[in-house]
This record gives structure tokens, C-alpha cells and sequence, in this order.
């Protein structure tokens, strides 16, 4: 996983030629007019997915990992919290969706991040992570997830 500034989004592109396609998108893209949903960049190789939602409270919430597609998490609006684990062989809650690219774990985070305008968050199919939680109060956020292929 790496956590870092959009400032900084230069020193990673390196990692999959498309992440850096994923920050190109970031920089020349209106994030605060962009409507909510789906938004083609490269086919199924990258896309953006706008989320706007109220955070919440960690009861009930479960880790998440992808196999398909990298997860590139930009906060366009509000603040969050999001926990981090490794996948290791940690037992599933829900076995792996092929079609929705994503399973469930009921393991409780190692660490969190806040995640404030302006940060992004890049997690690779080994990272477990529990987006979307409460920093103090539940509060509206804006944040895109853009996917890029494996």
C-alpha cells in the first residue's frame, strides 16, 4: 500500500505504467463537479467509480481485498479513516466474487490512516483495507476509487 499527498503522486507511477494514467486523470479532472458513479479512462484497464456517502462507525464493517484490479482512493471532499492490514492467510467472511473482484475478511485492522483532501491511497491485491469510518462524527465525504488493472 502507499499513502501519500497528490503533490507526490510522481514519485509512484512507476509502480504499473497505468497507475500513472491514474494520476494524469486525477490532475486534469474537475473531482469536485464530477457526478457521482462510473467513468470510463482506458476500457477495463481504468476506470473512476465517484462515491459520495456519510461515514461510518467500524461495528459490522470487515477488511477487503481485490485480485483484478489495484485501487487508487482519492479524497475529493471530507475526511475518513480507513484501516490497513497484509494479506497473509487470514480465514474469509466471504470468498472471493469474480464478477464484483473483491473478498471479505472479519479480521480487525492493524493500523488506520486518515484520509483528508488531498491524499491518496494505493492498495495492491495484498492490501487489506476498511474504507469509509468515522474520524470523530459521521460526515458527508466525496471520494474517487479509480481501478486499474492488475
Amino acid at each position: 500500500m502507499i499513502i501519500d499527498v497528490l503533490e507526490n503522486a510522481g514519485n509512484y507511477s512507476s509502480a504499473n505504467p497505468r497507475i500513472s494514467k491514474a494520476f494524469e486523470y486525477l490532475r486534469s479532472t474537475d473531482l469536485d463537479n464530477l457526478p457521482v458513479g462510473k467513468h470510463a479512462i482506458k476500457g477495463d484497464e481504468i476506470f473512476a467509480i465517484v462515491q459520495e456517502y456519510r461515514t461510518i462507525d467500524t461495528a459490522n464493517e470487515e477488511m477487503e481485498t481485490h485480485k483484478k484490479y489495484i485501487d487508487v482512493q482519492y479524497m475529493i471532499r471530507g475526511e475518513e479513516l480507513v484501516g490497513h492490514s497484509f494479506l497473509k492467510d487470514q480465514a474469509r467472511s466471504k470468498e472471493y466474487d469474480e464478477e464484483q473482484d473483491f473478498m471479505l475478511f472479519p479480521d480487525t485492522p492493524s493500523f488506520f490512516t486518515k484520509m483528508a483532501v488531498g491524499t491518496f491511497m494505493i492498495f495492491f491485491p495484498t492490501d487489506m483495507h476498511m474504507p469509509c469510518i468515522k474520524v470523530h462524527e459521521a460526515e458527508m465525504v466525496k471520494k474517487v476509487v479509480i481501478k486499474v488493472k492488475v
